[in-house]
């Protein structure tokens, strides 16, 4: 077995409960393959996107991507935090995220991030189906990005992401990315969050 895929399997949740794989199997890689993804992978990635639920089927989420190499891929990277920029241009695909801020008319749209937040997950899901790991990022200057990518008055950039096939080269990572790359994926218990009957702290 080769320390790749050793890698991904110490990457596997170790739940307490089962669960779907493609979930288990989901992490956020800091380096991928230099491979660059077609557009008609692409498009499957938002077509799971577009089938998300979302409130009054509203579909309020926006998404801007550019590949590696254009003008508009190092634009989105001068838009994230430093930590970011230390590794996000291994990835050969990023994303903005952004949602519609109001309904049509004129009202807040309350769930309006709840819903990106689903497209999103529906994409990362697809994207696990189809060997791309996703990273997303609260890391990025939105007002900046807003600026540099005249979003227009209503819409509000929310986070970024970096997109590519699993596989990348460990050697483009320093010491400590590669710590962080390696380390077991932990979450908090049930108990933390899910209360039965009575809210609990």
């Amino acid at each position: 077995m080769t320390p790749l895929e050793q890698l991904h399997l110490d990457k596997i949740a170790k739940t307490n409960h089962e669960i779907y794989a493609l979930l288990k199997m989901r992490w956020s890689p800091r380096v991928f393959k230099e491979d660059k993804l077609p557009e008609s992978e692409i498009k499957q990635l938002f077509e799971a996107a577009r089938w998300a639920p979302s409130s009054n089927n509203m579909q309020p989420w926006r998404f801007m991507y550019a590949e590696k190499g254009s003008d508009t891929y190092d634009e989105i990277v001068d838009c994230l935090s430093d930590f970011n920029k230390s590794w996000v241009v291994n990835a050969p695909l990023l994303m903005i995220t952004a949602y519609k801020e109001n309904t049509d008319d004129g009202k807040p749209n309350f769930h309006a991030l709840h819903d990106l937040g689903l497209a999103v997950g529906n994409m990362c899901v697809q994207a696990q189906y189809m060997n791309i790991g996703v990273h997303q990022m609260a890391g990025i200057d939105w007002e900046k990005a807003q600026k540099v990518f005249k979003i227009p008055k209503g819409y509000h950039v929310s986070t970024a992401i970096a997109l590519g096939y699993y596989g990348g080269d460990f050697s483009k990572l320093n010491d400590n990315l590669l710590d962080m790359e390696k380390s077991e994926r932990t979450r908090v218990p049930q108990e933390d969050f899910a209360f039965k009957d009575s809210w609990k702290k």
